[in-house]
């Protein structure tokens, strides 16, 4: 509002004309008006401006005492003494910190904490920032502490700019220009290291530990492996729920508990971190990133520390969570940033367990966060601890598994397929694989609504190879039937006997053919190399269409191809058999965009065998009239 000295120094309008300082101040008042409170007024009234909260590293010299508040589950949160090092300047590039020694004797005791990021530190009885990061294997509670003003910066500076670039990129960059290839596309999402290994100068952030329960021991130290290569501090075997209700212990308070539920619902996993400060419907924590890569949508709930665990290489808090009270948003260098109340997006997951020593069916209903990094990774560790709840599997045995992915278009990923003596690795593999890809495409893609999983599990090997193969007469005439003769010999069974008939089309041209004899693995190969454009992605729909094609190559079956001629050509992914040759040559024209390619030709049947068919064998067929 302008004051009456600014007021009269405005001349007055003459018929409806603005003087030239008249003109200007309207300007900048439609300006402002323009930009919005978040560039003027609010600006003002939510910056770290307020001296008697917060305290400026400025004002910050080395020997003052200070003190951090945060929960060891004895007390409830409380006060633990510290002393103030000193102040360094661009620790990391525009980025300052307060180092802090701890003198109580708790932190003496265990050492950095697991869990204490975000707790916050205050100098004078003013907030000075939180504690973030420390030096492994120190013999001293050396912290280092993020400065409030920069905690509170996140999410201020280009966030609309962030938000954008975050819904148009995906987490992870895959090769469309190839056919999909699903185990590759799981082991680089299960390879990637989500959360970074500390800067250079040897501080690394404190860990938040993420917490695993709901699964027995021996099931949760068997995925935490794969937590542990993302960077998080695994902590498996974790059972209990903290209660839910008005406790106070579920409130966000400076010093108390801040979960991340990433998995909710039969098996739980939740990260665990400190409140720094909160400011109306906003929470601050943690003092460093999380994923770090801004806009984000993760559940946020409060939490329970039951206790500490000292350790020699790392200490950390050991506790559980509440119930989703809000949303983490924000995700930035200096802290993670959340609005309470906000409803956060979640998939439901159904996994049910049949398993040859657990005299009834199990079923996991759980809710899984919603996230380009991470839903994979989750859903992938869910269905594997759900699996290896009763122990690990025997060395000879035999997976039959069914998934669905259903979309919220109405459409849906769905397969079933068996593996034998391989462990876990396909079925979680493919559902990885799929939910990478479905969560980052560069195509217009709908979200995902719900995931069911099926898997049942017998002690048994059910691998199978050609023992011979047998054509009764290696030269036919166009319209016959070449007549195959197929001995499978199977794991420790009986060797079983097929007859196959493939008849010959009646306008096959006379020659040399080659007949195949496969399993899935090389009918497969097969595929890729001859219709490679089946398994390509050029849209969202032919997406889902190559993902399902893909999924869905029965491993049971004894495949039987008869390789032909080219006949027709392809048009990108169109298909144009039996084309007649002048159409052809005018398609094939090089002055076309779209890819033309010859049209593969073949004839096949296949057997089911309730047997995994490996290896190939080939005969040499004759056409002659």
């Amino acid at each position: 509002m302008l004051g009456k000295a600014a007021t009269d120094a405005i001349p007055a309008t003459q018929t409806g004309h603005f003087y030239p300082c008249q003109g200007m101040v309207v300007c900048l008042l439609m300006l402002l008006a323009a930009l919005g409170p978040t560039a003027h007024g609010q600006a003002a009234t939510d910056a770290p401006s307020d001296a008697e909260r917060y305290i400026g590293i400025e004002e910050i010299k080395p020997g003052m005492d200070a003190y951090c508040l945060t929960d060891y589950g004895e007390a409830g949160i409380e006060k633990f003494a510290l002393k103030v090092v000193d102040v360094v300047r661009n620790m990391d590039p525009g980025h300052d910190a307060i180092l802090v020694m701890g003198i109580d004797e708790r932190f003496q005791h265990t050492g950095p904490v697991g869990g204490c990021s975000g707790s916050p530190v205050y100098i004078d009885d003013r907030l000075a920032g939180a504690l973030a990061f420390g030096w492994s294997f120190a013999k001293d509670p050396l912290y280092g502490v993020t400065p409030i003003k920069e905690m509170l910066e996140v999410g201020r500076v280009n966030s609309a700019l962030s938000s954008r670039r975050a819904s148009s990129q995906g987490a992870f960059t895959f090769d469309f220009s190839e056919p999909i290839d699903l185990a590759a596309i799981s082991e680089q999402v299960t390879a990637r290291r989500l959360l970074g290994a500390g800067s250079t100068n040897g501080a690394t952030a404190l860990p938040c530990p993420l917490l695993i329960s709901g699964l027995s021991t021996e099931a949760s130290q068997r995925i935490a492996p794969q937590f542990e290569a993302m960077g998080f501090m695994a902590v498996p075997g974790l059972t209990g729920s903290a209660p839910g209700g008005q406790d106070e212990t579920m409130e966000f308070k400076p010093g108390g508990t801040i979960t991340l539920p990433l998995v909710t619902g039969d098996i739980r996993m939740h990260v665990l971190g400190t409140v720094t400060e909160v400011r109306d419907d906003r929470v601050y924590a943690f003092g460093h990133s999380f994923l770090g890569y801004g806009p984000v949508d993760l559940p946020m709930a409060g939490g329970k520390i039951y206790t500490v665990v000292s350790s020699l290489m790392r200490s950390f808090k050991l506790g559980t969570s509440g119930d989703i009270i809000g949303a983490l948003t924000t995700d930035e260098y200096s802290a993670v940033s959340g609005k309470i109340g906000a409803a956060p997006k979640m998939i439901p997951l159904s996994i049910r367990v049949e398993r040859y020593n657990d005299p009834s069916a199990r079923m996991y209903d759980c809710q899984v966060a919603y996230n380009d990094a991470l839903t994979a990774q989750l859903v992938r560790s869910a269905i594997a601890g759900a699996a290896l709840q009763l122990g690990e599997l025997p060395p000879d045995h035999t997976i039959e598994y069914e998934a669905t992915v259903d979309l919220t278009d109405g459409q849906a990923i769905q397969f079933s397929n068996v593996s034998t003596s391989a462990g876990l690795l396909e079925p979680v593999s493919e559902i990885t694989g799929s939910l990478g890809l479905l969560m980052n495409n560069p195509y217009n893609c709908a979200d995902i609504q719900s995931l069911d999983c099926t898997i049942r599990m017998r002690p048994e090997n059910t691998t199978a190879h050609l023992w011979s193969v047998d054509v009764t007469d290696p030269k036919v005439k166009p319209g016959e039937d070449i007549e195959i003769n197929v001995v499978v010999e199977s794991f420790l069974q009986e060797k079983k006997r097929y007859r196959i008939k493939l008849n010959v089309p009646e306008d096959v041209a006379d020659g040399k053919y080659a007949l195949m004899l496969c399993g899935n693995r090389e009918y497969e190969r097969f595929l890729a190399k001859t219709v490679p454009h089946r398994f390509l992605a050029t849209n969202y729909q032919t997406l889902i269409e190559a993902l399902n094609m893909a999924l869905n190559v029965d491993r049971t079956k004894l495949y039987c191809v008869l390789v032909l001629p080219p006949d027709g050509i392809t048009l990108e992914k169109a298909e144009l058999p039996n084309l007649p040759g002048t159409k052809a040559v005018i398609l094939q024209s090089s002055k076309r965009a779209l890819r033309v390619q010859p049209y593969p030709h073949w004839i096949e049947k296949s057997v089911e065998t309730g047997t995994v068919i490996v290896g190939k064998d080939a005969v040499a067929i004759e056409v002659e009239r």
